[in-house]
């Protein structure tokens, strides 16, 4: 059946003209593109290169970004971009995500105007493919202990280390890597084929198999001088990327639970049992009215958050609120729609399992779920819980 996106409370018609628009040209691309090829894609652990082609043309990367052959649209198209490709599949999201929030959103805000002028129109074409380095084998929810370092030696930095779980890494032709300098925290833009630098992929995933994750190693990585991003220093500048990230990803979980909501409805509508559909029986409705319910309230936080962050009236705090809560009740959802399907909800037929493999990973990067509770304890109490003395 074609698709129809739960909005009980018609809440896209508060978007614009163009973020309509927007909105229908990326769900055209995930009905006839995406959704067609994607357990394909998943079976065989790769991100299909016309994905990356298709994004540019559309120029949905980078999309909050003004400039610079960006697309300088609102952070409610943004929001509304990311719901749509996760209706399809996370590690869509994730690669576009990463190419605007991670890559391109750190040489736009923090990197010198050659940069801007050298890197970022490849990367909203999506000619050149980007990713982001802060999470280390032994540091990701605390990545001030990071240990790669760069050193300054002479007409170039010498960096050493390594990158753990890397969206788009071993695709990517432009690494912003973080990295101390004389102890303090600096953001790099590494090139494919710099000496030194390798980026092996990770295989072996059960979720955001469609995805490519990588390794980014540095060994004496030779870094010209003029690629140290130069308006930033220590933390603000990855978290401040982090925010942009999670804030998408707020979006895009909502669709990956209107994409489970969808296929429920329509299983239960037309699965009989006991000679009636299963839809009509109490628990099998009231399941379906609790997606309902969670779905438009996750909707509304993401609208709302969308409209704070295009008049710049938001928080850190707000957007890790609106990442925990809408990938967490978007996991449920998915649990239970595979509950619903019976036995055919682990076929991939059906969207649901795909759906509910990626969340698992979604729930735990760009702050785990745990961390982001603390970022709001710590708002409430205005105590630190991250540490403690032993």
């Amino acid at each position: 059946m074609p698709y129809e996106a739960l909005d009980f409370y018609n809440v896209d018609s508060l978007l614009t003209d163009e973020e309509q628009m927007v909105c229908e040209m990326v769900r055209d691309f995930v009905d006839q593109e995406v959704l067609p090829n994607i357990e394909q894609a998943c079976r065989e652990g790769v991100f299909p290169d016309e994905w990356r082609v298709a994004l540019g043309e559309m120029g949905v990367l980078g999309a909050p970004l003004e400039g610079y052959g960006c697309p300088g649209l609102s952070y409610t198209a943004y929001g509304v971009i990311c719901r749509e490709l996760e209706r399809g599949d996370s590690g869509l999201r994730s690669f576009a995500s990463v190419q605007g929030s991670l890559a391109m959103y750190p040489i736009w805000d923090f990197g010198s105007e050659e940069q801007k002028q050298h890197y970022l129109p490849k990367m909203a074409s999506g000619e050149w493919v980007g990713c982001f380095g802060l999470t280390e084998p032994d540091y990701g929810s605390n990545p001030g202990d990071m240990i790669t370092k760069a050193v300054d030696n002479g007409d170039h930095y010498l960096l050493n280390g390594a990158k753990m779980w890397i969206t788009n890494g071993t695709l990517a032709q432009v690494a912003i890597v973080w990295a101390k300098l004389d102890g303090v925290i600096r953001g790099f833009i590494v090139e494919k084929g710099d000496p030194g630098f390798s980026a092996p992929e990770m295989k072996g995933k059960h979720s955001l198999k469609a995805s490519v994750t990588s390794e980014l190693v540095f060994q004496d990585c030779k870094i010209p001088k003029d690629r140290i991003l130069p308006g930033v220093k220590g933390l603000r500048g990855p978290f401040s990327c982090l925010n942009n990230a999670r804030y998408g990803i707020s979006w895009g979980a909502v669709g990956a639970a209107q994409a489970c909501f969808d296929s429920a409805k329509n299983y239960t509508m037309s699965r009989i049992q006991f000679t009636h559909p299963i839809a009509s029986y109490q628990l099998v409705q009231n399941k379906l009215a609790w997606m309902l319910r969670e779905i438009t309230k996750a909707q509304l936080l993401a609208y709302h958050l969308g409209q704070k962050k295009d008049s710049g009236d938001w928080t850190p705090e707000q957007i890790s609120l609106a990442k925990m809560n809408n990938v967490d009740i978007a996991l449920e959802i998915a649990r239970e729609a595979r509950d619903m399907h019976g036995a055919n909800g682990i076929l991939d037929e059906y969207c649901i399992m795909r759906h509910m493999a990626n969340l698992e990973s979604v729930k735990t990067y760009e702050g785990t779920h745990d961390i982001h509770n603390l970022i709001l304890g710590r708002h409430i109490t205005g105590i630190q819980a991250f540490t403690r003395e032993l």
